[in-house]
C-alpha cells in the first residue's frame, strides 16, 4: 500500500490487486477560498492503471458549491474513461448539494460571445465618443457659470491655490521649456543654413527663426509640454481625490470642487502660458541666433538688426493670443478626466493618459484654426 500526501487529498494504491485500485482520501474545507490547490492537482493525475477508484469523503469538513462542482467534476471526467467510482463517508447535506450539482451541470451552458460586426464597433465608438463630448460640453458650462459667479463675489476667490498651481505649472516648467525652445531654435537654424547658403541668403536666417519660433513653434511647443507636464498632474490630483472620496467629502461640507479644484487652475494656467511662451521666444531666437553665428558667421548685432526687421508686433501677439486659449484647453481636459475616473488605480492612469493625448489633440487642432483665421484676417 503506498501513501501520497497532496494539499488535502490523501491517495492510496493498492498495487497488489489487478486491476490496481486507488483510495482518495478527501480532507478540509472544500471552499472557493482553498479549492484551487486541490483542482491543480488533481488535474495533474491520470491515475493511468486504475480500474476503481473510491473516493472518501468523510473528512472533508466544509463543502460549498465550488468544492462540489470540482469533485463532480472530476469523478465524471474519471467516468468518461471507464473507471469505475465509488464515493464512501459522504455526508447528507453533503450529498444534496452534489446530487443539486449534478442535476445542473447538464444544463448549465456558458452563453456564446456576443460577436460584434465592424458597423456596430463603429456606431458603439461613435456612441461613446458623442457622450464623451457632451459630458465635455456640460463640464465646461459648469464651469463657465462657477466662474461667472466667482466674478461676482471676488472674495471667494482662492488667490493661494491659484498662486501654488501658478508656482507649480509656471515657474516650475522653466527649465524644460528654456531648454526645449532653446533646441529647437538650433535646429530650425541648422537645417535652414544649408539652404540658405546656396542661394547666398545668410541673413534670412533672422526672419527663419524669428517668425517660426514667435508665431508658431513658441506657442505649440510650450502648450505641448504643459499638456504633458500639468494637465496630466491635474487629471492624476483630482482622479485619485475622487478614489478616496475626498471630492465627496469637499461636497458635504459645502465647498464645491469647482471653486476649489478647478478654478485655480484655470487661472493659474491661462496666466502662465503667455508668460512660458514669451521665455520660449526668447530661449528659440537665443538658438538660433548662437547657430547663425556659429555656421554662418552672422554676428549677433548683425542677427537682432535683421531680426528687429523682419518681426512686427503683429507677429509677436500672433503667438501670444494663442496660448490663454491653449491653457483654458488643456487645464479643462484634464481637470475633466480627472472627474472621470472611477473603480481603482489603473482607471487614474488611464484618464491621465486620455487627458494628455486630448489636450495635445485639441490644442493642435486649435492652432490650425487659429492659423485659418490669421490668414483670413491677413495678419
Amino acid at each position: 500500500m503506498t501513501t501520497i500526501q497532496i494539499a488535502s487529498l490523501e491517495i492510496e494504491t493498492d498495487t497488489a490487486a489487478e486491476p490496481a485500485s486507488v483510495t482518495v482520501r478527501c480532507a478540509g474545507a472544500w471552499t472557493v477560498l482553498g479549492v484551487a490547490p486541490v483542482e491543480q492537482r488533481l488535474g495533474a493525475l491520470s491515475f493511468p492503471l486504475a480500474r476503481k477508484l473510491a473516493f472518501d469523503v468523510s473528512a472533508i469538513t466544509t463543502l460549498d458549491s465550488a468544492g462540489a462542482w470540482l469533485l463532480h467534476r472530476t469523478i465524471h471526467a474519471l467516468e468518461q474513461r471507464g473507471i469505475t467510482i465509488q464515493i464512501n463517508g459522504l455526508k447528507s447535506e453533503f450529498n444534496t448539494l452534489l446530487k443539486l450539482i449534478a442535476t445542473h451541470a447538464g444544463t448549465a451552458e456558458l452563453p456564446e460571445p456576443i460577436k460584434i460586426g465592424l458597423l456596430a464597433g463603429i456606431g458603439q465608438q461613435a456612441w461613446r465618443n458623442l457622450l464623451g463630448f457632451s459630458g465635455m460640453l456640460a463640464f465646461i458650462g459648469e464651469s463657465s457659470i462657477a466662474f461667472l459667479r466667482s466674478l461676482g463675489r471676488p472674495h471667494r476667490i482662492r488667490w493661494r491655490p491659484i498662486l501654488h498651481n501658478l508656482q507649480t505649472a509656471g515657474f516650475e516648467a522653466l527649465p524644460i521649456v528654456g531648454l526645449l525652445s532653446f533646441l529647437m531654435g538650433v535646429v530650425i537654424a541648422y537645417q535652414g543654413a544649408d539652404q540658405l547658403q546656396r542661394f547666398g541668403a545668410n541673413i534670412f536666417i533672422a526672419d527663419l527663426v524669428g517668425l517660426s519660433m514667435l508665431r508658431e513653434l513658441s506657442p505649440l511647443l510650450t502648450a505641448i509640454i504643459v499638456a504633458g507636464r500639468s494637465g496630466s498632474a491635474y487629471a492624476a490630483q483630482i482622479g485619485t481625490m475622487k478614489i478616496s472620496e475626498e471630492i465627496d467629502a469637499l461636497r458635504t461640507i459645502g465647498i464645491g470642487p469647482q471653486e476649489l479644484l478647478v478654478q485655480p487652475k484655470i487661472i493659474a494656467l491661462v496666466i502662465a502660458l503667455p508668460l512660458l511662451t514669451v521665455y520660449a521666444d526668447v530661449a528659440g531666437v537665443l538658438g538660433g541666433m548662437l547657430m547663425a553665428n556659429s555656421m554662418l558667421d552672422i554676428s549677433y548685432r548683425v542677427f537682432l538688426d535683421r531680426l528687429e526687421d523682419a518681426l512686427s508686433l503683429s507677429s509677436f501677439l500672433t503667438g501670444i493670443i494663442k496660448a490663454p486659449v491653449f491653457a483654458v484647453i488643456i487645464a479643462l481636459v484634464g481637470c475633466f478626466q480627472g472627474f472621470q475616473v472611477s473603480g481603482g488605480a489603473d482607471s487614474v492612469g488611464r484618464q491621465t493618459t486620455v487627458s494628455v493625448v486630448q489636450s495635445i489633440f485639441l490644442v493642435i487642432v486649435a492652432d490650425a484654426l487659429f492659423s485659418v483665421i490669421f490668414n483670413w484676417l491677413d495678419l
